[in-house]
């Protein structure tokens, strides 16, 4: 478990995205798209999900992208080459399922743009037509643009401040694409507003829309539940029956208050510790 390489891809205004590439050979031999790993910076430290952007079987090694965002994202990102994690289980949750679904949108949020990357790369090996709209709060935070425009048929950047692309939101551009065309499958990754939005445009254009849930997880394999969220009206595991749900069958209402109830304590810990 050993760190064989590190990139900060992003630094703006505080924020750090980083990019690890880990040795984990087992993990590499078995993990598929959509899946994730948990993640242990330390023997006391907390439990963290991380989705697996890439795994390379022949090298043994995967690639983890994430946002420096709490403590111990920043932990994750103080270390460096040489450095070994505590611990790192996986692959888990389902696997996307990929097949040729004809014309698809791919919509990433934020560090989000990481999660849809694997997607959007077999979507793309198994025949598809393949739409991107990648958005960000400004150029500097927008991460792995190359990448993308390699795989897309088409793609769109969206920046809160217009400083890349349109300026606005993803969902912006989601419904003028509707407005112009049809398509088979949406499927999106970023913050739950946003994909609680292309949910409900989606379902207003008859269109099946997928999402990758963040939900909250402390054990990550069924076992304490915090990950639980509404799925047409029953109680689903983020863990092990996600991470990926039909957007419209979610309680958006719940699963946004849910992923808050900690925030407070959140932030006064980071405050004590930095």
């Amino acid at each position: 478990m050993k760190i064989i390489s590190k990139e900060v891809i992003a630094d703006y205004a505080g924020v750090r995205i980083v990019r690890l590439l880990i040795i984990a050979p087992e993990i590499s031999q078995k993990a598929l798209v959509g899946q994730f790993v948990v993640v242990m910076t330390t023997e006391t430290g907390e439990r963290i999900p991380l989705t697996i952007v890439q795994a390379d079987p022949q090298g043994k090694i995967i690639t983890l992208i994430f946002q420096e965002v709490g403590l111990t994202t920043k932990a994750l990102g103080a270390l460096n080459v040489g450095d070994n994690l505590y611990a790192l289980l996986g692959p888990l949750g389902k696997p996307t399922q990929i097949k040729n679904y004809g014309k698809v949108i791919l919509i990433g949020g934020g560090v989000g743009i990481a999660e849809i990357y694997p997607v959007a790369k077999s979507l793309k090996q198994a025949g598809n037509n393949i739409t991107m709209i990648i958005g960000a709060r400004n150029k500097e935070l927008l991460i792995l643009e190359n990448e993308l425009k390699d795989i897309a048929d088409k793609i769109f950047l969206v920046t809160d401040d217009g400083s890349a692309g349109v300026q606005g939101f993803t969902t912006l551009v989601l419904e003028d694409l509707f407005k112009q065309d049809k398509y088979d499958l949406v499927y999106a990754v970023g913050p739950i507003p946003m994909m609680s939005k292309v949910s409900a445009i989606s379902r207003l254009s008859n269109t099946k829309a997928i999402v990758s849930l963040n939900a909250l997880m402390v054990d990550a394999t069924g076992m304490c539940g915090c990950c639980r969220v509404t799925v047409a009206g029953e109680v689903k595991f983020s863990c092990v029956d996600g991470p990926e749900f039909e957007a419209e069958k979610i309680d958006w209402e719940e699963l946004g208050k849910r992923n808050t109830m900690y925030l407070d304590k959140e932030q006064h810990i980071c405050k004590i510790i930095i």
